[in-house]
């Protein structure tokens, strides 16, 4: 077999991804090669990469896969202003006008309707027209929202057998579902209706506190932790959402779940209403967690779809007793419904198996002479590094911000050391010099390590195997607490990525810091400034640098320092 499948995702933070045999080739997403974060439409410059990275044509493409055929996904491919409207809307980037009310009403009831067979149809004509467009003449499959979302867990997993849970906003009407994933097929249990989406809650708590939906959750789960803690037998979100078996119950609707909480907000402070709102998460997902393990019967757990970006809950999960091990997808919300779809219609059609997922370094490279280019274009005085881990590491070591540009471009919305701002990871008042200087985050939203496998052990609490996508959250040990002190929350807890030793030159610069500081670890963040995507080219992280307050730029075997 040699079938070469281009999955496609058009929606909220659009990509591209190109698989062969179950093997992702390379996958980006729209939002590295725009400049706009999260930007939605046909993926045209992401499919134009991957096929450049892959080396492909588009004739060497066998199947175009793509997700999501219902009425509102359906209405923004004929009609896309509506969605470049909600876009603006919704990153602030224009102020709501009279009706905009009423249009976020309108959405929340169009997103409940299925597809059927016109939409189908009107989904299937736009996409292959645009398709045409860009030679590529193979045909499309179809796969739903919640398929695609498990087979990007399950297919990538590395397990034989596992119990595959996807939770997210809505898609297809679905709001999430339990599905078994074993010998090479993932079978459904069942679906949750898209009226009862801990997504659409969660959506609205982030909106209500004044940050934008579907991108600012993760400073609600942040802000969280700096509340006075409400009993659970006083919070009255609580009984908004119930889990009965493998589903779960809304008692409203998401127009009038809105106005619920906009009450209850009314009665509480900010922190609290956050604290109460991701208290819901922790104890209702892991419910749903432990409910659809004995249904499947497989202690192994997958999982996927925007609320899995939680990693509070996704730390309770792990450490239920019913859970073997857990996997959850690294690009886990829309965004990863590119990879989604190519691997379910390779298992559908193709009878693909999966392949453990390695890493994520799956888009663009760029090779010496292009960042010579890059740095010359800007007049950076520049110098080639003999040994540049060793270099980056003691600059660590004195207290620099490092910009850190190598290999290629990461998928997914976590940097991971190829794209990566580091600083040292055990001075706390490298946070605020980091978000004075470059980043710009809220005070209260932790930066996160990444450890050296064989440090791991040391630093958390209860470890038992490596996450190596920044997926989880994790206790930190005394041990922990100390060296990691700038990259952990409030609550002694932390987003650790796990590097193998030896692994690359990421795992290298790591070695190099733990002879120079003790501490096999970096306080790692994504390259950027607040607001924009992460850099993909050496252009893009040469105007972060040019921008920032960072100290050096260490982008391919280049070392430039600020004058």
């Amino acid at each position: 077999m040699n079938e070469l499948i281009l999955g496609i995702w058009d929606g909220h933070d659009a990509g591209a991804a190109l698989v062969r045999d179950g093997v992702i080739l390379a996958a980006i997403n729209e939002e590295r090669l725009t400049g706009r974060k999260h930007a939605g439409g046909f993926p045209a410059r992401s499919i134009h990469a991957c096929l450049r990275i892959a080396g492909v044509a588009p004739g060497d493409v066998s199947l175009v896969a793509a997700s999501t055929t219902d009425a509102a996904k359906t209405l923004t491919r004929w009609a896309p202003t509506l969605r470049d409207q909600y876009y603006a809307l919704r990153r602030r980037k224009c102020r709501p006008g009279m009706l905009a009310r009423w249009k976020k009403m309108a959405k929340y009831e169009i997103t409940l309707v299925p597809g059927n067979a016109l939409t189908r149809r009107l989904s299937d004509a736009r996409i292959r027209r645009q398709a045409a467009h860009m030679g590529l003449d193979a045909p499309v499959a179809w796969t739903g929202h919640h398929e695609a979302h498990a087979a990007s867990a399950a297919l990538c997993s590395g397990f034989d057998a596992a119990t595959v849970v996807t939770l997210d906003g809505i898609g297809d009407a679905l709001s999430g579902s339990v599905s078994i994933w074993r010998d090479g097929t993932l079978r459904r249990l069942s679906a949750i209706a898209g009226r009862d989406s801990m997504g659409i809650f969660f959506e609205h708590v982030t909106n209500l506190l004044n940050m934008r939906e579907l991108e600012d959750e993760g400073k609600v789960m942040a802000l969280a932790n700096y509340a006075f803690p409400v009993p659970d037998d006083e919070n009255p979100l609580l009984d908004l959402l119930t889990v009965e078996g493998t589903d779960v119950r809304c008692v409203h609707g998401p127009v009038r779940l809105y106005r619920l909480l906009a009450d209850v907000l009314y009665r509480f402070p900010s922190e609290q209403f956050a604290y109460m709102a991701q208290r819901v998460l922790e104890l209702r997902i892991p419910a749903l967690v432990s409910n659809a393990v004995k249904a499947a019967g497989c202690p192994r757990v997958c999982l996927a779809g925007g609320v899995a970006s939680n990693v509070k809950a996704n730390m309770l999960v792990r450490g239920l007793p019913c859970v073997e091990d857990l996997f959850v997808f690294p690009h886990m919300g829309d965004g990863g419904l590119a990879v989604g779809a190519a691997l379910a219609a390779g298992n559908e059609r193709f009878n693909w198996k999966g392949v453990a997922l390695a890493d994520v370094a799956l888009g663009p490279a760029y090779g010496d002479g292009e960042i010579a280019d890059a740095l010359n274009a800007a007049g950076l005085p520049h110098r080639r590094s003999t040994a540049l881990a060793a270099e980056v590491a003691e600059a660590i070591h004195l207290g620099a911000i490092i910009l850190w540009f190598q290999g290629r471009t990461e998928y997914g919305p976590r940097s991971l050391g190829n794209r990566s701002i580091l600083a040292r990871p055990d001075e706390p008042g490298i946070r605020d010099r980091l978000n004075l200087a470059l980043k710009q985050r809220v005070w209260y939203q932790p930066f996160c390590p990444s450890i050296l496998e064989s440090d791991a052990p040391r630093f958390l609490a209860g470890y038992r195997a490596p996450n190596r996508f920044m997926t989880e959250a994790f206790r930190t040990t005394r041990d922990g607490a100390h060296a990691l002190a700038a990259a952990m929350s409030i609550d002694g807890t932390c987003r650790p990525q796990i590097v193998a030793d030896g692994s690359g030159p990421f795992a290298t610069l790591l070695a190099a810091v733990r002879r120079s500081t003790g501490i096999g670890a970096v306080l790692n963040t994504s390259m950027n400034i607040h607001g924009e995507p992460m850099v993909n080219s050496p252009a893009e992280a040469v105007s972060v640098f040019q921008r920032s307050g960072a100290d050096i730029l260490a982008i391919g075997p280049f070392i430039v320092r600020k004058s």
